[in-house]
């Protein structure tokens, strides 16, 4: 079997952390890109964030981080999966 090595990208993204401020700066950030995503329950940012995907509607919970891949594509991350594969990149 062959191993192989994730190549470097640097990916732009928000957490998300279930307040009013951090719903409206992960959709701020989404539209900004041309994407659409909307708050899961009437505007209450703790229920969440549906964010539209390949796979179809996907949920970002409280915590979890809002990616913006290579290809212009927006997805969550939970927040250990993302501390264990992203550093920050400052430039």
């Amino acid at each position: 079997m062959a191993l192989y090595r994730k190549k470097p990208v640097v990916i732009e993204a928000e957490q998300f952390l279930g307040t009013m401020a951090t719903a409206n700066r992960v959709l701020a950030f989404i539209g900004a890109h041309g994407g659409n995503a909307r708050r899961a329950d009437n505007g209450k940012p703790e229920a969440g964030i549906i964010i539209p995907t390949r796979e179809g509607d996907m949920l970002a919970s409280p915590g979890d981080w809002i990616i913006r891949g290579v290809q212009g594509e927006f997805y969550p991350c939970k927040p250990e999966i993302f501390a264990a594969t992203y550093d920050l990149a400052e430039g």
